[in-house]
């Protein structure tokens, strides 16, 4: 390994469940192995959580369950852990960029007390339209991509109910919201929060491509399910969006590749600036 290669940290927050997700961000992580490396951290299921001064970026991912729930040891080591990474780069030149996907952008959130988690009315699953918010319009998070652009979506939680006054006292944004959905009363879930410089998160699930979503259609049972919870006109439209190139392709291909463009050019130059 190079001395310069910059070392990313996969937290896994799948319960140990097999998955696709993780296949399909290690599989964007590889796009950059000329300078990054990366390690696996298994903290539902072992309680595990890096050493904070040997990597440089840290991907966690998401995971099913309840976010307001933990078995009291892994939740509250991964809070503290959050909170250490809070507190090196309020402390330290070199910054550590942090990636918080569906269940871990949840478990975000609620840590900051940033908005209220609550359980949706049904499941959310499928391809969707994510929408940028005014903030979201210029983050380097979306650069590429266009209003409204597409994403997976699967969740039984979500994120609404801002607390503005919390947002503008730790300087976080909300820079995307899921569709207007007229003919229903719900409120818009936040799809996206801009935490800080260094940290960013997702509701939707940016690492998904299509080869991952049509590998559930391989289960007649969970095809099943879906056909049941969309019906098959919306069933067919969700097979026609998986394999258009300018839908889920395009931010599977974008997303966390600008952020891990991002921090790599920033920890780059930081790094270079000590060492001159």
């Amino acid at each position: 390994m190079k001395n310069n290669t910059l070392k990313i940290a996969v937290l896994d927050m799948y319960d140990g469940t097999p998955n696709q997700g993780m296949r399909c961000i290690i599989d964007i992580i590889n796009r950059f192995n000329q300078i990054v490396s990366f390690q696996i951290f298994d903290v539902r299921g072992k309680s595990e959580l890096p050493e904070i001064t040997e990597f440089d970026i840290y991907i966690s991912t998401g995971g099913p369950g309840n976010p307001m729930i933990g078995d009291g040891d892994w939740d509250l080591k991964y809070y503290a852990f959050i909170d250490e990474l809070t507190k090196w780069n309020k402390e330290n030149t070199v910054k550590k960029h942090v990636l918080f996907i569906c269940h871990s952008f949840q478990m975000a959130c609620k840590h900051f007390g940033l908005a209220e988690i609550t359980k949706r009315h049904d499941t959310s699953f499928g391809v969707m339209t994510v929408h940028k918010t005014k903030e979201g319009q210029t983050d380097p998070l979306f650069e590429g991509l266009a209003d409204p652009f597409y994403a997976i979506d699967s969740r039984d939680y979500q994120v609404v109910q801002p607390k503005l006054s919390v947002f503008a006292k730790k300087g976080a944004k909300i820079i995307s919201l899921e569709k207007i959905r007229d003919y229903v009363k719900y409120e818009r879930a936040i799809m996206a929060v801009r935490f800080s410089d260094y940290f960013v998160g997702t509701q939707f699930h940016p690492e998904a491509d299509p080869i991952s979503f049509i590998a559930n259609l391989r289960n007649k049972e969970s095809k099943e399910k879906i056909k049941k919870m969309k019906g098959n006109t919306k069933f067919r439209n969700m097979l026609e969006d998986l394999v258009d190139d300018d839908k889920i392709y395009k931010t599977n291909e974008t997303l966390i590749p600008n952020f891990l463009r991002f921090a790599i050019n920033d920890l780059m130059v930081s790094k270079k600036i000590l060492s001159n």
